[in-house]
């Protein structure tokens, strides 16, 4: 069972992965296009402007679920890192209930404001302004998700030690583990 979460799950990123590079590339084609034709043509496309700010919020919000399935949101763990085994699964048990809780508060503000601005039409290219909000309601499930499979590995002793930490210190650190990792694996 845990593999075939493994695979679903990492199917799921990749997926999003790929959502985001397109994203990115449709987000640098419409606002380099548009600087081009205000400064050659003395013109623009208006609704690029209005699409490459929906594009960046989509960008940020499928992002923060990569981030949660790769454990990648920066934090401290000076006390975390001090306890013994059974206070990090306490304290990972209580991180997660906490974060499940804030998926499902994302999910429902989210959700509200979703089926508000469905009938509002974006100001310039008209679309429904429920597009923008809907970023959220993806977020806050796929993150809810992920938080539940990491909980219920936690509770069926699914987890290492090394996993019960959960932040990482720095960017810089996260590279270097990383590095360290991939130099074991050859």
């Amino acid at each position: 069972m845990t593999v075939w979460i493994d695979k679903a799950t990492g199917a799921y990123c990749r997926l999003l992965e790929a959502l985001l590079v397109a994203l990115m590339a449709a987000m640098v084609v419409m606002v380099f296009g548009n600087v081009v034709l205000r400064y050659a043509f003395n013109s623009g496309i208006t609704v690029s402007e209005e699409l490459s700010r929906w594009a960046f919020v989509w960008l940020t919000f499928l992002g923060a679920v990569i981030a949660v399935k790769e454990n990648g949101h920066l934090g401290t763990d000076l006390l975390i890192g001090r306890l013994g085994p059974t206070g990090k699964k306490v304290c990972l048990a209580l991180a997660e209930t906490l974060m499940i809780y804030t998926a499902w508060l994302i999910f429902s503000g989210s959700l509200a404001q979703t089926r508000i601005n469905l009938d509002v039409e974006a100001p310039v290219s008209g679309w429904s302004m429920g597009i923008v909000y809907a970023s959220g309601v993806v977020f806050a499930v796929s993150a809810g998700v992920l938080h539940l499979i990491k909980l219920g590995r936690l509770l069926t002793g699914q987890l290492k030690d090394d996993e019960l930490v959960i932040v990482q210190e720095s960017e810089d650190l996260a590279a270097l583990e990383a590095a360290a990792q991939e130099g074991e694996r050859k």
